[in-house]
């Protein structure tokens, strides 16, 4: 293992990040803001508790989710897309470096970028509303599954994509409406039982279920099934990066 070259890789993507500090971290604290305003001051107004819970704390590990994937998405997309661009990447394939040290230097950057957001996040909600973390332990092994998951999952984006387009494509028409419909705002039990049974097959479901048990010890599935679920998918993300390398899937050419 090339501790080096995952460490060049690894500091060299979060020199980047700390370029761009402000505007990296002031954008989610504003954006969390703006969801409190909205959705916990004028919903909230109208719903008193779900399941027990404020809603103001109960979108919490929602907006947290929201903001954990996309972040993760983009920074992993980007990183490894940059260096397609401009030519870069050739000179990493040639050097003495496997693919495996590669994805850890990328999606580890990543991951670390989206766990800051997340817990930024978490800071800022405390202000507007008081949570009760039941399993700390939990929660953050959730949220380490979800960044490095959706790292991955960004950087086969990021090796997918032929330009800065196709790098917004899947975040914005795929990741964002399922996690509004995987319940970040309300509990799938509100919904009619058709719905309930559809909403089931949203993956990103299980992922908001788990994490929102760690919180207040409620899930719309059973914790097991959603550990299952997102280690599924980061096995799954790891097979098709895998086969990337090993095929040269839009990096050799």
């Amino acid at each position: 293992m090339n501790l080096y070259a995952i460490r060049a890789i690894y500091i060299y993507e979060m020199n980047r990040f700390v370029r761009t500090l402000m505007e990296s971290l002031l954008s989610p604290v504003i954006s969390t803001s703006l969801y409190f305003v909205v959705f916990g001051a004028a919903i909230g107004s109208r719903i008193d508790q779900v399941e027990g819970v404020s809603y103001g704390a109960f979108i919490v590990p929602g907006l947290i989710m929201l903001s954990v994937m996309t972040q993760a998405i983009s920074n992993a997309s980007f990183g490894i897309y940059f260096p397609k661009f401009i030519g870069t990447i050739f000179e990493l394939l040639s050097a003495p470096v496997s693919f495996l040290e590669v994805v850890i230097g990328y999606v580890g950057a990543a991951a670390t970028k989206a766990l800051l957001i997340g817990v930024v996040i978490l800071i800022t909600a405390r202000f507007f509303v008081e949570i009760e973390i039941l399993h700390p332990v939990a929660m953050l092994a959730f949220l380490i599954l979800t960044c490095l998951s959706f790292s991955l999952f960004g950087f086969i984006i990021g090796i997918w994509a032929q330009n800065f387009q196709q790098l917004q494509l899947i975040p914005l028409l795929v990741i964002t409406p399922l996690v509004f419909l995987g319940g970040s705002f309300y509990s799938v039990s509100m919904l009619p039982p058709v719905w309930q049974t559809i909403t089931l097959f949203n993956p990103v479901l299980y992922l908001i279920s788990g994490f929102r048990w760690s919180f207040f010890g409620q899930a719309d599935v059973p914790v097991m099934v959603s550990l299952l679920a997102i280690t599924g998918f980061t096995v799954a993300c790891l097979a098709v990066i895998w086969w990337i390398f090993r095929t040269g899937y839009r990096i050799k050419s």
